[in-house]
């Protein structure tokens, strides 16, 4: 079995989300918890400079601020308007497309190939969540189960656009709400595994875990051809 591509465990803290918050962020984006140093890491281990990687979830455009200081191409999809402005203003070199990611074979026709896509999708509990974290929680829609469905299709789309060897990266947490644990980060694992063979897990260790984590990972998979 190959040798996970990521260490088992990296570092992060809350000091650093303090500081990397973007300009037009508020309290709503507390949610926000992909630190410069995590993209730093997996961008300079899984890609070479003028590798293009994409972000399908690019929210205030962590993964593109640090490809692009990298030297790598970026290229992100967002659904909220008010963040892509704040991507464009971020990283003018980065190329940023709004829409809905589960529409990706038609917002990138001719993306590719990609080498890395790195991305933190938004998270839903199994339960006490109505709200479709896939329209920016702005509808009552759809389910767990149908949550799930969606991102295995959204790894579907990206398998088609990563060049063959390249990989997916998600940074998942499993998270305590209302009682209940969700063990969304091995629920997505095995969804998204279905798709693109899963590696492993990096264990993000924080010196305090953001709102409602019991962990944090980021979670790889590779396109094998």
């Amino acid at each position: 079995m190959p040798r996970p591509p990521l260490p088992p465990y990296l570092t992060a803290t809350a000091s650093e989300l303090v500081a990397e918050r973007a300009a037009g962020a508020d309290g709503a984006d507390e949610d926000v918890h992909f630190t410069e140093h995590l993209a730093t890491e997996v961008i300079e281990r899984l890609s070479e400079p003028g590798d293009l990687v994409l972000d399908p979830f690019a929210g205030f455009g962590t993964t593109l601020l640090v490809a692009d200081r990298l030297g790598r191409r970026g290229l992100g999809v967002e659904l909220l308007p008010e963040r892509v402005d704040v991507v464009r203003a971020r990283v003018p070199a980065a190329t940023i497309v709004e829409g809905d990611a589960r529409g990706l074979h038609r917002l990138l026709p001719d993306a590719g190939p990609v080498a890395l896509c790195l991305t933190s999708p938004p998270y839903r509990t199994a339960n006490d969540h109505p709200h479709d974290p896939l329209t920016a929680y702005t509808l009552v829609a759809g389910s767990y189960a149908s949550y799930l469905a969606d991102l295995a299709s959204i790894a579907q789309a990206l398998r088609r656009i990563l060049r063959p060897g390249g990989h997916l990266v998600l940074n998942v947490a499993n998270i305590r709400h209302a009682g209940h644990t969700t063990a969304l980060a091995w629920d997505v694992a095995r969804a998204v595994g279905a798709v693109l063979p899963f590696q492993g897990e990096t264990v993000v260790h924080w010196d305090t875990l953001p709102h409602d984590f019991t962990g944090d990972y980021l979670l790889t998979f590779r396109r094998e051809s």
